[in-house]
This record gives C-alpha cells, structure tokens and sequence, in this order.
C-alpha cells in the first residue's frame, strides 16, 4: 500500500505560515495571513524587527476587518481563561480520578498527582462518552446525567480552584434522541456548573449555538479542537493549538497575537516528546495540554517534560498579568553566543520589571549571557538546559521587585526523556469445578494460535499505542481492518456454554442466592417489577461482576476472549435474540484505564458517525476492546455473556 502521506511528517496544513518581507503587506497578503497557526520566525536576526512590525500590521488589519471589540473577554465569569495555562484532558473512569474498587470519584489523588508532577492544573476537561458511545442507543448527554456524584466531582474541583470543560460531540446523531442539541448542552452546563465546552472535531461553535449557551451559563468559555478562525476569536475564549508544527526558529501563535486574553493549549495527543509544544507556550504566553491517557492509551510524559511544565506555570501564574498586558516582543534581541547556541526568548516589559521567557532548542546546556546586563535568574539554574526553559528578570534601578515574585519556586530542570512505558496486565480468572451444561462446546486442552479481527481505533488493542510520534491519524491509518495474533496453550480442556444466559435463568439465580451487586446503579434496568419482560432472551443490563457470580454459581467462569473464539469457531455457539456482545474473563489494568475484550457483536447499530462502536454481528474472529466504565454505567442493552468451565475430568 502507499501512503499519501508520511504520518511522522506535519502535513502542510500544520506547518506554519510565513511572513513576507520587504514591504508593507498588501491585501491579498494580509488576508493569506489569517488562515495562518503559526507565523514563521525569521532565522536572520537582521530580519526580526521588520517581522515584528508586518505582524503589528496584520493585526491592526484584521482588527479592523473584522470589526473586532473585544467584549467576550471583558465578561468577568470568563476571565479565568486567560490564565488557564494547564488543563487536562481526563477520562471520567481514569483509575487516578475513579477507584474500583472503593466505587467512588478520587479528585484528591489525581489533583495530588497533577501537583506533584506538572505543578497543578487550572482546568480539566472531564471525558465521558467516546470511545464507548454507540454499544447501546444510550446519547452523549446520558453518559453525563446517568453518573452519580457528578456534580458533587465537579464541585470538588471548583473548590480545588480547578476548572471544569464538559465535551460536546456534535457527530452524536445516531443514538438515542432527545431534545436538539443546543438545549441538551445548556441543560448539561446548568445542571453541573461547568465553566466551559470542548467542541470535539469542531474548530468552532454555531453562533446561535454561542449565544444559547451563554444564556444557559453567563462566561461559559468555548473551546475548539483546531485552528479557530480570526473571525471567531471574538466569542471563542480558547482554542486548541492541535498539531501545530513550529518553525526552525520559533514562531508566534496567530490567534494569541491577535488577543492576548485569548488561551491556547498546544496538543499533540500521540507525541512522547512535548518540548517544541511546551517551548512555544513559553515563548507566547499561552498553555499545554496534558493529556496523558488518550482513549484508554497510555501516552504519559517524560519527567523531563513534566519538569518543563512545572517551571512554566510557576511564573505564568504568578506573572500573569505582565504576560498579558505587557509589551511583547517576540524573537527578542539576544546575545550573538546565545542566539549561536539555539537560544531564543520573548520580552515582556510592563512599568518597572522586564521579563524574558527563554528556551534552548539544542541538546546542550547554554551557559553563557543571553541578554546583556544584569538580571535575576528566576529558576537559578545558572544556564538554559537543553530542550528547556529559562526564565530572566530585570527590575528598573532603584525600582521595587514585583510583588509576585515570592511565588515563583526555583524548580529544577529534570534531564531524563525516557518514556514512562506502562504494561496492561491481565484480572487471572480462578479454576473451576462445576459440571458444565450438558451441550456446552468443548475446547481441547494444548497450544493454540489464533487471529483476531479489529477495527484500528484510537483505544488500541492490548498494549502501546496505536499510534507513536504521529502527526494527526488519517485513513488508512484510522478505522482500519486490521488482524493481530494470539497464541496460548489450555492446560485442561474448556467447556464454553452454547447459548447466553437468559433473563429466566438469571432470575432462578437471584431467587435461590439474594445477589445484591455493590454496585446497584442501572442493574437489570429493562425489568419490570423485578421480573424479566422476555424470559427466553438474553439477560442484559449485567456487568462484569454480575456475570461472574451467575457463572461462580454455576460452579463455572466467563470464558475468556480466547476460549470463547475457539469455541465460536467450532460453529457450536448459538446466538439470543436479540443479538447481544458477550462479556469475556479479559479484564486489563495498567493502572490508569481498565478494559475488556467484546465477543459476538449485536444487533443494534448506531449509524451516522464513524466515531460510534461498531455494531451488528460478528464472526467469532472478531474483537472489540470495550474501556470500563464504574458506577455501573458498564451495564446496559447489548452486553450479556455466557459461563464456561475447566473440564478436569
């Protein structure tokens, strides 16, 4: 197969745009310079006032243009954005933010981590539906107002002085439907008091949308996933700066140019290395985000990385509003032995105090001058280390420090780049003893070598990730049939149950054993009265552990993944009706993300998105990697299962 393109390589409409020079810019250039992410900086020194004045012009310009006033960013409930410098992107079920076993939200252990690691954060941006989305007809507002405690959890991070984005997925058009979206969304902000929206796969919000919203929650910050146009920085308070490639010689972000008060987060999901990310925030005054469990794939940051972090919110919090409302030069002028070195730097001069925010792009430690004169190494570093940060301050003779400078902490730099590689390792299922049933299908004891069918999902399949150092994933690369193989060997032969657990024979379970789960929420939701509607069809609304204990009780098990494709492909199992996914012993753990492994597929299909599971049946061959959610939000319409049992004599 050949590619269009190279998935290590920025696409042309990451890279950066540049600027022309030698005259003033005409319309036609000023307007070519809006559609810019990033406007390219000059390696010539010589070259950089010149760059600094067209970027002064294209902004006059397009102020006027555009008949920009500002006055979004003048609402006093959405000020905090400007100074949002950290967020993250978390899965509601990541097992820093929810335990398991405890059953319940931990914010004081995720916040505790983000602390220690990246300096804090300022806001969160809570995930909920995808890559789930579509199992059932269950709508992307379910998978917000059918989890207990959540507005208990955003309160908690409100008292933490921690932001909360819900998400938005305006793809959601083939599942169960409520009212439009517009009102769903407003009910979900008023509801649990977010502060803002993430605009999934959108670069910008409808302004009917905008202005429905704002109703709903006066100050809700919009924020998109990828170049927001000029136009729209007047009612968007963020934006992502989503696989923006920077130039040789660092660039300025054009929406941040435009408006100082508008935030942008730097974002590459599948990168292991984040210092032209974190550098460029550096450089423009703006922010990151961290996202360190992407769709269930560990894709954590170097101490490195995070070191960078910590020492950058350290002074843009405490300097904020010299970043903001001080004068920015861009590609300041430096000492020749530093600019000879990699060194660049932005100023910010505001009355008496002058600040330069400095990176180092070599692999060296820079321990020369950067600027001449003195000034007060904020870091105390004595140098710029190498893919890292420096921050430099000069106050006025005779003048007082900032009264912000306390704040700042003389954090180190940390060297080590390696990536904090994660193994996902396997729940181990206990032996069993009980008689199977009598036509259950019987999988030979000895070796076996299987291939397994996929989807190419961002959620991966059993370890890594599916995607490493890639620019933003694109057919074929995505959504793609792909196969792995899998080999094992049985130690005793398996007998895998011919046909699912019916809601009759769960019922004789509950009567002659009292199950109550731990977890009550959405358990056997479709009955009635505490009955079954449809005794002969497949029980439903089970999770993991109810399944378990059915087949515990049965003197069995879940047959695994493995167990239960070999089986399948015997042509023994029957299928319910309707056609449910079988739950399979295949929960993983890496600590942060807990998965299953779905069997069979169903009949009910979502249509109208590529984003949804994948419905309809299945041959045995055929795998889902299901992400776990808790509170019993694992239990609904499509999933049933089926017992196995250790045939040991």
């Amino acid at each position: 197969m050949t590619y269009v393109f190279d998935p290590l390589v920025p696409r042309p409409i990451d890279q950066p745009t540049e600027v022309p020079l030698g005259a003033p810019l005409s319309p036609e250039q000023l307007a070519a310079l809006d559609e810019a992410k990033i406007f390219v900086g000059p390696a010539d020194p010589a070259d950089r006032p010149e760059w600094r004045a067209r970027l002064r012009q294209w902004r006059a310009d397009a102020h006027e243009q555009h008949s920009y006033h500002g006055r979004a960013y003048d609402r006093p409930e959405a000020a905090w954005a400007a100074g949002c410098h950290t967020v993250a992107q978390v899965w509601l079920w990541d097992e820093l933010l929810y335990s398991f076993e405890e059953r319940r939200f931990t914010p004081e252990r995720f916040l505790a981590d983000a602390h220690q690691r990246f300096g804090g954060l300022d806001a969160v941006v809570l995930w909920h539906a995808y890559p789930v989305i579509g199992l059932d007809d269950r709508n992307q507002w379910d998978f917000y107002r059918d989890v207990p405690g959540l507005r208990e959890l955003v309160e908690t991070f409100h008292s933490a002085g921690v932001r909360v984005f819900v998400d938005y997925n305006p793809w959601d058009v083939g599942t169960r439907r409520g009212d439009d979206d517009a009102a769903e969304l407003s009910a979900v902000l008023a509801d649990f008091g977010a502060d803002g929206v993430f605009l999934d796969t959108l670069k910008k919000a409808d302004p009917a949308l905008v202005e429905q919203l704002e109703r709903a929650r006066p100050g809700v910050v919009l924020e998109g996933e990828s170049k927001l146009p000029v136009e729209r920085i007047e009612d968007h308070s963020a934006s992502w700066a989503q696989f923006f490639a920077d130039s040789p010689v660092p660039g300025v972000l054009r929406s941040h140019w435009y408006e100082r008060r508008h935030m942008q987060h730097h974002v590459r999901r599948w990168h292991r290395d984040h210092t032209e990310e974190l550098q460029s925030a550096w450089l423009n005054g703006v922010g990151v985000m961290v996202w360190e469990v992407v769709f269930g794939v560990w894709v954590g940051w170097s101490q490195r990385d995070a070191a960078t972090m910590r020492r950058m919110v350290s002074v843009q919090r405490a300097a904020g509003e010299l970043l903001r409302e001080g004068e920015w030069t861009p590609l300041a002028p430096l000492t020749p032995e530093a600019e000879a070195a990699g060194v660049y730097a932005s100023r910010w001069e505001l009355g008496d105090w002058t600040l330069w925010t400095v990176v180092n792009r070599g692999d060296s430690d820079y321990l020369g001058p950067v600027v001449d004169g003195l000034v007060l190494d904020l870091f105390a570093d004595g140098r710029v280390p190498a893919r890292g940060i420096s921050a430099l301050l000069r106050v006025a003779e005779g003048a007082a420090e900032p009264p912000w400078l306390s704040q700042v902490a003389t954090l180190p730099h940390d060297p080590d780049a390696r990536f904090p590689h994660r193994l996902a390792t396997r729940v181990v299922h206990k032996p069993t003893n009980g008689m199977p049933e009598d036509d259950a299908v019987v999988v030979p004891a000895g070796p076996y070598v299987l291939t397994v069918r996929y989807r190419g999902r961002e959620t991966g399949m059993y370890q890594g990730a599916p995607y490493v150092d890639e620019w933003k994933p694109l057919p074929p690369r995505l959504h793609d049939a792909r196969t792995l193989q899998r080999d094992g060997s049985l130690a005793s032969p398996v007998a895998v149950g011919a046909a699912e657990v019916t809601n009759g024979q769960f019922a004789e379970f509950l009567a002659a054993t009292g199950y109550q789960p731990a977890e009550p929420h959405r358990f056997l939701a479709h009955w009635v009265d505490g009955r079954p509607a449809a005794e002969d069809e497949p029980v439903t609304f089970v999770d993991l552990d109810d399944a378990r204990a059915y087949c515990a009780w049965r003197g069995g098990r879940l047959p695994t993944e493995d167990e239960w494709q070999l089986a399948g492909e015997t042509g023994g199992l029957r299928r319910g009706t309707p056609a449910v996914w079988n739950w399979t012993e295949s929960e993983h753990s890496d600590g942060r993300t807990r998965f299953v492994m779905l069997k069979g597929g169903s009949d009910y299909r979502a249509e109208g998105s590529e984003w949804y599971v994948e419905g309809g049946r299945h041959a045995p061959d055929y795998s889902v990697k299901l992400l776990l959610p808790g509170l019993g939000l694992a239990r609904g319409a499509t999933v049933g299962f089926r017992c196995a049992w250790d045939v040991t004599r």
